[in-house]
């Protein structure tokens, strides 16, 4: 693959240097067909220094798959000081412009006013183009609440446009100069014209010589993949918010910067280092030759964590999971999911899909759409919403009951089906097979049946502190690494419910705290995290999207990234998550929650799952999560399922990835909606 991309580089850099030569021969040899005048024209010349765009680094998954590259094409820049040395320089710009319309090329006017008269500023101006209007009336001592026609009248005087000039001509002509001047007042150099052009529209302006047109290499994102839409983010212009930060580098003002996604988060890899050339022009401002000062050089390569086959069998699953739950109801339809698939020992993300999603490539033609959908595809639910846990919390008050002495290995708490401590103040929280119990249960059965009563009785007398801790040992409440970012999430506890909501903790609140309800809101990735943490026997590591790096020519690694240990369990820790990892066990067993999906499953693997309220009438949420082969893991998975209904609904979910990962025939496995286990 490498040799392949290498080459094709290479026959690209070869057409476009073979095209630009031409551009500059045929001038060239214009100027020798007049003779003697080719002296006078290199007499008169200017040389000014211009700065090369270098070629973006490729974003591939874990074994090389390319997810985003980049392709060759021109832009077309104008140069304000050439312009400004001739006579006819509106004139110049306004054949310019009719030139691009003929050939369908689009061009840059970011002006803010209509097109036509009566002008008018338009109605949808985008935050950059107000910071640039305002730059624009301070450098030039306007009123700042001058009206657009005002402006107008102003603008032709200031550009020497008089009333001969058709309006929509005056308008179009002022759009090119306000971008040129541009170049003075916030140090945008040079104005790229129009981007991404052909090439009959270059040899066009070669042959025309207009004065301050030149033609650049340029580059443009290509997404090999409609998967991992909330992963590999998008470029976009440098906002002012982003100024200070670009500037401080070196960044050309407007360059095109990663804005989300691994585009943003990997920026420092992707972006390249510009080159400078020295470019010599003709009076009347035409290219006479170009010579390179500094070459570009191109970005590095970033090899994700994310294997593009295990990403798509997670989306395919979670959407077919979800069309199926909704093709079996009249009404409150799942709304969506989330999937994460970490390694175990480095807790790199396999997979990190959500649901509903949209085609990358797309989303800068469709975010207006995308925005204003209900159901919010734009939304990374991976990591930027949070859910309650549910029962899969149940591990971690296992932890908190053992370290705290409540409980031992074999210590059993007796379940009639509820929970009567508080009986006397109207609290009587039921197990979920109500009216039955579970009877007597010890930690690992508690966890195998997932019986609400041990963990009320648990949770109550640990206290909520020994539980929020333990929740914190296991990464909730914080950021998990993720380079795109998360948001941190809830950990049930006092401090929270008094200082942000001002109000007293209850005894309640720690016996519904402790099966995962409560405030407890944590991200699907950490909840895979949590899984992957318990695989592991106690180490949790930062979640990271990074694989490594490679050089631009895919030669060398520039970097490689080693797991990064976050939390070490220690001591009789290790083995109370031993016993943690015997009740996830246990769940897979025939009899267990998960046993009807895994209870024959050829692949030993250890599970946990759960049911969440979300208010008294929406159908509930289903959260899931697992890791495989049970002794020896290598993968963990979280599921979430917006009114997925319940833990055992959604885990068809993992059964596909797992299918996918162990080189299994994959097949839709979902249970029937309404079953009853949490």
């Amino acid at each position: 693959m490498n040799r392949l991309t290498n080459s094709t580089r290479v026959f690209v850099i070869i057409g476009i240097t073979a095209v630009l030569l031409i551009i500059y021969v045929a001038r060239l040899y214009s100027l020798q067909m007049r003779g003697g005048e080719v002296d006078e024209v290199l007499a008169n010349a200017t040389t000014t220094r211009e700065i090369v765009e270098a070629g973006r680094g490729d974003i591939l998954d874990r074994n090389g798959t390319p997810l985003v590259t980049t392709s060759v094409s021109y832009n077309v820049t104008l140069s304000r000081d050439a312009l400004l040395e001739i006579e006819g320089r509106n004139d110049v710009i306004l054949e310019i412009v009719r030139l691009a319309d003929e050939h369908g090329v689009s061009y840059r006017d970011n002006f803010p006013v209509t097109m036509t008269a009566p002008f008018s500023y338009v109605q949808d101006m985008s935050e950059r183009q107000r910071y640039l209007l305002d730059k624009y009336i301070e450098f030039f001592h306007l009123d700042s609440d001058i009206p657009a026609s005002d402006l107008i009248v102003w603008l032709k005087d200031h550009y020497g446009l008089d009333y001969t000039t058709p309006l929509n001509d005056a308008r179009r002509i002022i759009g090119v100069r306000y971008e040129l001047e541009m170049q003075v007042i916030v140090n945008v150099d040079p104005y790229v014209f129009a981007e991404n052009v052909g090439t009959e529209f270059v040899s066009i302006l070669g042959e025309k010589g207009y004065p301050g047109v030149t033609v650049l290499r340029s580059s443009e994102r290509v997404f090999c993949t409609d998967r991992a839409a909330h992963l590999l983010g998008y470029l976009g212009k440098i906002t002012p918010e982003q100024a200070e930060k670009y500037e401080a580098l070196g960044y050309p003002m407007d360059a095109d910067v990663g804005q989300a996604g691994a585009e943003a988060a990997f920026e420092e890899y992707l972006h390249g280092e510009e080159g400078l050339r020295r470019v010599m022009r003709s009076e009347e401002g035409a290219v006479i030759s170009t010579e390179m000062i500094t070459e570009p050089e191109p970005g590095d390569n970033v090899f994700l964590s994310v294997d593009l086959g295990i990403q798509a069998a997670a989306e395919d699953a979670l959407k077919k999971t979800i069309d199926t739950l909704n093709s079996n109801r009249a009404g409150d339809y799942v709304t969506g999911g989330a999937v994460v698939v970490l390694e175990v020992g480095t807790s790199e993300a396999l997979a990190v899909a959500s649901y509903p999603s949209y085609d990358p490539s797309k989303l800068l033609d469709n975010y207006a759409k995308l925005i204003n959908d209900p159901l919010n595809p734009v939304l990374n639910r991976a990591t930027d919403n949070y859910y309650n846990p549910g029962s899969t919390f149940k591990m971690t008050t296992a932890l908190a009951g053992l370290r705290a002495g409540t409980i031992e290995r074999y210590s059993t708490v007796y379940d009639p089906g509820y929970y009567d401590a508080y009986a006397a103040y109207d609290f009587e929280p039921v197990c979920w097979i109500y009216p039955g119990g579970h009877g007597e249960l010890d930690v690992v059965g508690a966890l195998k049946h997932s019986c609400n009563v041990f963990f009320y009785w648990l949770g109550d007398h640990t206290g909520i502190n020994n539980i929020a801790t333990a929740a914190r040992d296991f990464g909730f409440g914080q950021h998990t690494g993720i380079e795109t970012g998360d948001i941190e999430g809830i950990v049930a506890c006092e401090e929270f419910k008094e200082e942000e909501l001002g109000e007293e903790w209850y005894a309640a609140d720690t016996v519904m705290a402790a099966i995962g309800q409560s405030y407890n809101l944590f991200t699907p990735v950490q909840l895979a995290n949590y899984a992957a943490t318990i695989a592991t026997g106690g180490t949790r590591y930062g979640v990271t999207l990074l694989h490594s790096v490679k050089s631009s020519d895919y030669t060398s690694v520039v970097y490689e990234k080693e797991p990064e240990v976050k939390y070490q369990f220690t001591g009789k820790d290790r083995e109370y998550i031993s016993y943690l990892q015997d009740g996830m066990k246990a769940v897979v067993e025939p009899d267990g929650t998960a046993g009807e999906m895994f209870g024959y499953y050829d692949i030993p693997i250890a599970a946990k799952t759960g049911t969440v309220q979300s208010d008294a009438t929406a159908t509930n949420n289903g959260v899931f999560v697992c890791y495989a082969p049970a002794e020896n893991p290598e993968i963990a998975i979280s599921v979430v399922v917006e009114k997925g209904g319940s833990g055992s609904n959604i885990m068809g979910v993992a059964k596909e990835i797992l299918d996918y990962y162990f080189g299994k025939e994959v097949k839709v496995a979902v249970i029937s909606d309404g079953v009853l286990i949490p």
